[in-house]
């Protein structure tokens, strides 16, 4: 058997040296480099050939490539480095790195096309100045493929021990049974479900209730499915950070169930969750994390490799971090250097979804075979949403200008000085049409996406000139415009361009300029279909996935992806469902809707003292309701979610739900406490839901309402009802956990009375 990697892979790990260093360098963006690329391809001679596909062997390991380009006239073979900045400001260590990679290509192409020697470049395009510098080495085939076999040496006995453990690994899993003998009611169908799609390559929605045991119920039908499907990595994709625990937990007593089970589990986290220092700079001269990174990186990813094999759980969060201290390396970049060398990986969405994301990047670089599942899915579109929108603040833009970047350098004042006129005279513009309300563009506005694109050229050659200078605000405001342009870039139907204007400050006007602008992606489902499409198979699961083709639309799901609604294991006499048609939370209806919430409230609690949740559309109108109720009913006893909890006091408001306590807790629907919580048995006997969750109505989405009318025909159920449901059927999920649990739910307004509203319900309510 054979272990494939790609020549920039195999280099990136044999080749890297000294510190890590990430002292912020402008870098250009995956067009500019394409477009570099396709520049000095277009420069060549008629016989030139770009993007040469290479590949070669050595011993068990196979190397595969594409080399930027070959001159068959010239013997020379090209490795094109497309930058900004100084080109002799460049590490010592990059340089290496290239030099390595292009020697790689060179004896590839030498032993393809027969060669005895070939001159090997190292091409850097200055996007700046679409100006070329070329070093140049001539080498000979044996020379060549000395540098090849050096370079796969190092790399061979990672390469085998991998190939040995993957034969290991799909040995135990083809034999590996569920571990904990009997399926739950729904688990079963589920589990099928699941294998059945990876065996066949599909993408699956499953829609399966809160309670059965869905993390288990994918994730081991995936693992069985993985040797025959030659999946390489299975990739657990959470919304939110309670996901992650319960993957780990669940990927522990699968491994329990079968002792010895070679299967390598990293957790993912984010960088400020992770870093050890965060008072210090990401490079060796100031963080001693930092310090020769890449000097002890090998020794240290060998003991968590290792640890890992014995231990079992040494490449989650704190595993990762007893390793990496050990080795005196950065916890945080050493997970991610884990990935290539994990199984599964469990992580955020944005690790996979974002234009960005890592394992989406380390995926295509290699060629995996990967499967998906994405945990609560129903986040997907609003987490979506946010990956592909960008917004300008004119604070930032302010701060910027203020900063000692823009008062020292000429040509950085002069550049946000043009983005701030194009701004003002935009705002002008949309004022005298609009009269200073919400607006939206039919396009972005060409002077100032221009005057954007110059100010990022600006600062990116001012942040190379000045690399020692730091100035947050400066690289804050930069981040922002790139990002802003680049989705620019990519703006279609999918999205829409808006100014939101101030508010009016003690009776003056806003000025000219202090308008918010955003590109606002309002269907995710161009961004995410690609990253779906990349896997080999694909499963998106929760509990609240009605109707499934809102799913499907704003998701991105292929046309021919399979659908499950798994049966509840749970019965209405578990659950008494009532509506007090009586309320309505409308917000013209808010204040008098206080008295008999805050009645029925006290009402239920007397007749079965314990713990209840009642969930509230805004902090606002929670506040109200506890001021009633502590004025009103004294005796029964409340606590509040606040603005802005910590994770310290949320863990305190979960705490107060003990066997033996007694109260009402207010929580806003939506919010933490809303979903991914579990309290069984007498912790949680009840939920009070006094809101359909339906989003606010204002001009933005009223906007969306009206694009989403134009795209799918159902403006109001896309823009409001089906996503406000969603909320309502999590939130009341936290009562009924297990088969022994019984409770009580109160829907308190008129609406959840009507069908339409009844029909996205849980049909197992009976409501």
């Amino acid at each position: 058997m054979t272990y494939t990697v790609a020549v920039r892979e195999l280099c990136e790990f044999t080749a890297k040296q000294g510190d890590l260093d990430l002292r912020f360098t402008p870098a250009p963006t995956a067009l500019e480099g394409m477009a570099g690329h396709a520049v000095a391809a277009s420069r060549r001679g008629a016989g030139y050939r770009a993007e040469v596909p290479l590949s070669g062997s050595y011993q068990a390991l196979q190397v595969r490539g594409r080399a930027d380009g070959y001159d068959p006239a010239q013997q020379r073979i090209d490795e094109v480095k497309t930058f900004k900045g100084r080109l002799d400001r460049q590490p010592a260590s990059h340089r290496h790195l290239h030099w390595a990679q292009a020697k790689v290509y060179g004896w590839l192409l030498c032993a393809q096309e027969q060669l005895a020697r070939i001159d090997v470049a190292l091409v850097y395009f200055d996007i700046g100045s679409q100006q070329e510098t070329v070093f140049t080495e001539r080498c000979s085939a044996d020379d060549l493929r000395q540098h090849f076999e050096a370079q796969c040496e190092r790399f061979l006995a990672w390469a085998e021990a991998q190939v040995a453990h993957r034969a290991a690994r799909d040995a135990a899993l083809a034999a590996l049974a569920f571990p904990f003998g009997a399926f739950r009611t729904g688990q079963r169908p589920l589990a099928e479900a699941v294998y059945k799609a990876a065996t066949a390559g599909r993408c699956l929605l499953a829609q399966a209730p809160t309670g059965i045991g869905k993390t288990v119920g994918t994730l081991f039908p995936l693992l069985k499915a993985a040797p025959a499907q030659q999946i390489d990595k299975l990739f657990f994709l959470a919304a939110k950070t309670s996901g992650r625990p319960l993957a780990l937990d669940a990927l522990e007593r699968i491994r329990a169930g079968l002792p010895g089970l070679p299967l390598r589990v990293l957790e993912l986290v984010a960088r400020d969750k992770a870093c050890e220092h965060p008072d210090k700079a990401c490079h060796g001269e100031s963080c001693p994390l930092a310090r020769g990174f890449y000097d002890r990186l090998p020794a240290a990813r060998a003991a968590a490799v290792a640890q890992c094999a014995t231990g079992g759980a040494a490449l989650h969060q704190a595993g990762v971090r007893t390793v990496a201290l050990r080795h005196q390396v950065c916890p945080y970049y050493l997970s991610q250097e884990l990935a290539r060398w994990a199984d599964v990986v469990v992580g955020d969405y944005n690790y996979y979804f974002d234009l960005g994301g890592l394992l989406h990047g380390l995926a295509q670089a290699n060629g995996w075979r990967t499967a998906l599942l994405v945990d609560e899915a129903h986040n997907l579109v609003d987490r979506g949403r946010k990956m592909f929108s960008a917004e300008l603040h004119p604070a930032t833009l302010a701060e910027a200008r203020r900063s000692p970047g823009a008062t020292r350098h000429a040509p950085v004042k002069k550049a946000l000085d043009k983005v701030r006129r194009a701004w003002v005279a935009l705002d002008k513009e949309c004022d005298k049409a609009h009269s200073g309300t919400y607006t939206v563009l039919e396009a972005f506005p060409g002077k100032l996406l221009a005057a954007l694109q110059q100010c990022g050229s600006a600062l990116g050659e001012h942040f190379a000139e000045h690399p020692t200078e730091p100035d947050a605000a400066l690289q804050a405001f930069y981040f922002d415009a790139l990002h802003l342009v680049r989705m620019a870039e990519l703006l279609d139907a999918h999205s829409m361009v808006d100014l939101t204007p101030p508010p009016a400050v003690q009776g003056k006007a806003a000025r000219p300029g202090d308008s918010v602008v955003c590109i606002r992606n309002v269907v995710p489902a161009p961004f995410l279909q690609p990253r779906l499409a990349a896997a080999r198979t694909s499963t998106l699961f929760s509990a609240t996935l009605l109707p499934a083709h809102y799913h499907a639309d704003l998701l991105g799901l292929p046309a021919d992806h399979l659908w499950i609604d798994v049966e509840s294991p749970f019965h209405a006499r578990q659950l008494q469902v009532q509506v007090a048609r009586h309320i309505s939370t409308r917000f013209a209806h808010r204040t008098a809707s206080l008295a008999p919430i805050a009645a029925l409230m006290a009402q239920q609690f007397r007749a079965r003292p314990g713990n209840y949740l009642a969930f509230f559309s805004s902090y606002d109108y929670l506040q109200q309701m506890a001021a009633l109720l502590a004025q009103q009913h004294p005796e029964v006893p409340h606590w509040c979610q606040s603005r802005r909890m910590l994770e310290a006091e949320q863990r305190a408001f979960l705490d107060r739900f003990t066997e033996s306590s007694q109260g009402i807790a207010f929580a806003v629907l939506g919010g933490a406490f809303a979903e991914g919580i579990d309290l069984p048995g007498p912790r949680l006997i009840g939920a009070f839901l006094a809101t359909l969750g339906l989003p606010q109505i204002n001009p933005v989405n009223e906007q969306i309402r009206a694009r989403m009318q134009a795209l799918f025909g159902a403006g109001y159920d896309y823009a409001y009802l089906y996503p406000g449901l969603h909320k309502v059927v999590q939130a009341a999920g936290r009562v009924i956990r297990t088969p022994s649990d019984e409770g009580v739910l109160h829907l308190m307004d008129d609406r959840f009375g009507q069908a339409q509203v009844r029909a996205l319900l849980p049909a197992w309510w009976g409501a």
